[in-house]
């Protein structure tokens, strides 16, 4: 097993012009139809903040997120945490023109700061989370 430390990263190619994927992954009409459906609002600038549960299933995590920087249409990146739980990610979502469409890459740092006792942040449970966000629901929505 790879150790908590190392990012993780999702990249997947869009044949789709930069705005499309750009719009997708910060207009808040579009991020609930692939991404949580519970986001109350969602601006893509630095300080905006938002929070909103998400039930796994297990349990109930209360998101906070506050947008560290962002550079449209090429960059967004968030700091990500729970309440009432230890931790904090940055989550950066990058946007680059690739081979006649566009390549967004997800790095997700700071796993190791969250409980390693909750199965939902072993490392193969957000690389699983991840994916199917990516690869499978945002891929699908754009299609």
């Amino acid at each position: 097993m790879k150790n908590r430390k190392e990012p993780i990263i999702v990249e997947q190619h869009f044949d789709l012009p930069i705005t499309t994927v750009w719009k997708a992954i910060t207009d808040r009409e579009k991020m609930i139809q692939w991404f949580f459906a519970d986001i109350p609002e969602f601006k893509p600038e630095k300080g905006f903040t938002t929070e909103f549960d998400v039930d796994s299933g297990r349990s109930i995590f209360h998101h906070q997120w506050r947008i560290l920087e962002a550079e449209a249409p090429r960059k967004i990146i968030y700091h990500w945490s729970y309440e009432g739980m230890e931790g904090e990610g940055i989550v950066a979502f990058e946007l680059k023109e690739k081979d006649y469409g566009t390549l967004l890459k997800l790095t997700n740092t700071g796993l190791d700061s969250f409980p390693a006792d909750t199965p939902e942040f072993t490392r193969e449970s957000c690389i699983g989370g991840w994916e199917y966000f990516i690869k499978g629901n945002l891929k699908n929505f754009l299609e």
